[in-house]
Formats: C-alpha cells, structure tokens, sequence
C-alpha cells in the first residue's frame, strides 16, 4: 500500500497505473493458476475433493477470496480461498508429506511464473536496446513484465509464511503432530486477521522484501543470461 501512496504522491502516474494493473491482471490470471496448481497437485496423487468442489479450474470467480483479494489489490500479497484436500485419499503411504506437496505447489507455481515474466522483461528490454528503441509502449511492456515477475515471487514468499490461512501452515503438518496442528487452526480466521493488520502497520516489510529481493535478483540475473541483460534489469529496477 505504501508503494501506491509514494507513486501518488510522487505524481509517477504511469508507474503507478503499470502496478494497479499488475496487481488486477494477479487477481484474475495469477491467483487462479495458483490455486489450480494446489487443485492438480491433489489430483494427481488421488485426492478428487478439489475437483468435486469445482477447483480444479483457472476460472477466477471457483478461487478468489474478498480479503485475500483486497489484501493483494492495496498490498500487493494476498491469497484465495484454499483448495479443499483430504489426504486419505492420497494413493502414497505417506499422507502428510503429500499433504505438504499439495501445499507446496502454489507457490511452485508462482516461481514458475516469475522466471516466465522475469525471462520476457529481459527479452524486451534486449530487444528495446539491439534496435535502439525506447518508446514508452515498449517502457511500459517492460515494466509490467518486470513487475508482474516481482508479485509473483512476492506471492510465493508471502504464502510460505507458516501461519494460517496460507499455505506455509499447511506444509507444518509434515513437521507438527495433528494435535498441535489442529489446535492452531481452530483459530485461522483469528490469525488472518492479525496478519492483515501486520501488513498494514509494516511490520513485515523489512524481512519480506528483503527474501523478495534476493529471489528477483537472482531469477532476473538467471534468465537475463541469454541476453546479457541481467545485470543492466537489476540496477534499473533495484
């Protein structure tokens, strides 16, 4: 949100409306796929709830969460509604451990893309400099590949934190005994409510943007190799 409010003030208008577009294009494209890969992932080891329940889908409207949304559209982190899983059904003996590898296909997902988005803002940026072009449109393409790529690493960061409702508390079950674990979400909408208001007051910036940045830099310096371009994307862009 802070980000949105120094744009605005700062009068960067085309900035600030490549991110508001982004952070639309997550909520109806982004989102969906990430909870698909959740969907897919229990599908795939045998577990038909998500299917059932009409989630394994990149529809928008089967995934979207109202405060998840809203979180994503003024902080640019959020979640959707949790794909449904009963490990039971999984064929592997281990259930917990397919349990966390349905958990972790969200975010997997997510880090995916970013490497996809990451990889075209440096074929842009490649061709903008080859041809000697630097028209606006093709500023703007760039930047919103470039933060397109950056939510998504933002999204996979943000909900591999192990608390409730994302799906870092999800891979605990690998980890805590059922007891425990049930314990803790018994009180999910409690904790979600926290978590927005640490998002809100900041507290969770500094360690956030600091994973955020480490991961960007070095999937921009990754796919930028091809084109020689990386190292030029990272001190543009920070």
């Amino acid at each position: 949100m802070s980000t949105l409010i120094n744009l605005f003030r700062a009068g960067n208008w085309q900035e600030l409306a490549v991110i508001l577009s982004v952070r639309i294009f997550t909520v109806f494209c982004v989102l969906p796929i990430h909870e698909y890969a959740h969907a897919l992932a229990a599908h795939r080891l045998g577990d038909e709830t998500a299917r059932l329940a009409g989630r394994l889908t990149i529809r928008p409207t089967a995934h979207l969460h109202p405060i998840g949304t809203v979180m994503i559209l003024l902080f640019g982190m959020g979640f959707a509604n949790p794909v449904p899983v009963n490990p039971n059904n999984f064929r592997m003996r281990n259930k917990k451990a397919g349990f966390a590898l349905t958990a972790a296909a969200g975010p997997l997902s997510n880090l995916i893309m970013a490497l996809f988005w990451y990889f075209l803002t440096n074929l842009l940026y490649f061709i903008g400099a080859k041809t000697g072009t630097s028209s606006s449109i093709l500023w703007i393409a760039v930047m919103f590949m470039y933060y397109a790529g950056s939510i998504n690493v933002a999204l996979a960061v943000f909900n591999l934190i192990p608390i409730p409702p994302l799906d870092g508390s999800r891979l605990l079950t690998a980890v805590l005994p059922d007891r425990i674990y049930y314990k803790i979400m018994r009180y999910e909408r409690y904790i979600m409510i926290g978590l927005m208001v640490l998002l809100f007051v900041r507290v969770l910036d500094v360690p956030l943007s600091f994973l955020n940045g480490v991961i960007s830099r070095g999937f921009i310096l990754f796919t930028g190799l091809p084109f020689g371009t990386g190292s030029s994307l990272v001190g543009l862009f920070g």
